[in-house]
């Protein structure tokens, strides 16, 4: 392992790190989402040496790490306000670490160019920081941390604080970056979208702890607990049974009703109490009947539609002539233009159907 961190505690005033283990692999882009308050900024400000744990270890590339001074420990750290001294040129920040470890001169003078024409911000080098828009101060701050050849990079929420269009050309700089140098990377963000397009790797963090550890794919499809399927959107959200079924199929009958109108077909061999969770793209909606392999199909009635802009949020209890005591509401995720198609209203009968394989149990 590049990084590997071992049963890590901190207390820090109200603040807890709790029984922390990550391992991090030499080149691997590993993403930490989590709320605002979660831990993410002081983990990493712990990974970096500027607190020290109670109890753990932390580790790179093999070498115990946990009581080194940050400057010991080649690891470079971008903050999100930048944190660039507004006393010194862009030159001079980007040369700061280098100044730190005694380099050359020369040397300075020859990395920073060649990290600077990297980031396309050599035209940049004599202006102070006052000068910079938000994202040629992330490219200063981005240059500085690499600057140093940092064995981990640290990058604490760097696009948040950008408009939309600067923010996804520095998403795609990271990447283009990351694919060039190969630094092991950890990013600290709360941004799903930003998480699917950099991770390898996903950690999701809720009050001081790692809850969840997979892959993009996993964290937003196969959550671990109601709480990180909550996180993540996934807006169904059930409580049931899970009853045999057909084959590989089980049935899940939803708790506090044995309405065979709104028994879900399963892939799983499981059985007994269970959550599940359906993503609202995984739900078709249609007018009519659907003919299709997909095993769950059932008629309701639009309870809500919910504009976001990109999707829309349709609401659909099942069955359509239940009280909502006595009825399960499913929420879709379509287009505009489907929208504009079916001209759906509040009120309206409509069919949803899924596949069994979309609703994941645990």
């Amino acid at each position: 392992m590049s990084l590997r961190v071992t049963d890590l505690w901190l207390d820090l005033g109200a603040f807890h790190l709790r029984g922390i283990h990550l391992e991090i692999a030499p080149g691997e882009y590993f993403v930490i989402l989590g709320p605002t308050g979660a831990g993410k900024t002081v983990l990493l400000e712990t990974l970096a040496g500027l607190h020290f744990p109670r109890r753990g270890q932390i580790s790179l590339h093999g070498e115990d790490i946990t009581r080194f001074p940050p400057e010991r420990r080649s690891i470079g750290f971008v903050y999100q306000d930048y944190a660039l001294f507004p006393h010194l040129s862009v030159e001079e920040n980007i040369a700061f670490g280098l100044w730190l470890r005694r380099m050359g001169r020369k040397a300075v003078s020859e990395r920073v160019e060649a990290i600077s024409r990297r980031l396309s911000i050599h035209h940049l080098l004599p202006r102070k920081p006052e000068t910079l828009s938000g994202g040629e101060a992330q490219r200063v701050a981005l240059a500085r941390a690499l600057a140093i050849e940092p064995s981990l990079l640290l990058l604490d929420e760097p696009l948040s604080a950008l408009d939309p269009g600067t923010r996804e050309g520095l998403q795609q700089e990271l990447v283009r970056l990351h694919r060039e140098l190969g630094t092991t990377t950890i990013h600290v963000t709360h941004d799903f979208e930003e998480a699917v397009a950099l991770a390898d790797r996903i950690a999701v963090m809720h009050q001081g702890q790692i809850v969840q550890i997979g892959p993009p794919e996993e964290i937003f499809r196969k959550p671990d607990s109601e709480w990180v399927a909550r996180f993540v959107g996934m807006r169904n959200i059930f409580r049931g049974e899970l009853r045999p079924g057909d084959g590989n199929y089980q049935w899940l009958v939803l708790e506090g009703t044995e309405q065979p109108e709104v028994r879900m077909a399963v892939l799983t061999d499981r059985f007994g109490p269970v959550h599940a969770s359906i993503r609202p793209e995984d739900i078709v909606l249609s007018q009519e009947p659907l003919r299709s392999s997909m095993r769950n199909s059932f008629r309701g009635r639009v309870v809500s539609i919910l504009d976001r802009g990109t999707l829309i949020y349709v609401t659909v209890r099942v069955p359509p002539d239940r009280t909502l005591l006595k009825a399960t509401d499913f929420t879709c995720a379509i287009t505009r233009p489907s929208l504009e198609e079916m001209n759906l209203k509040e009120g309206m009968e409509v069919w949803i159907a899924f596949k069994a394989s979309a609703v994941h149990v645990f």
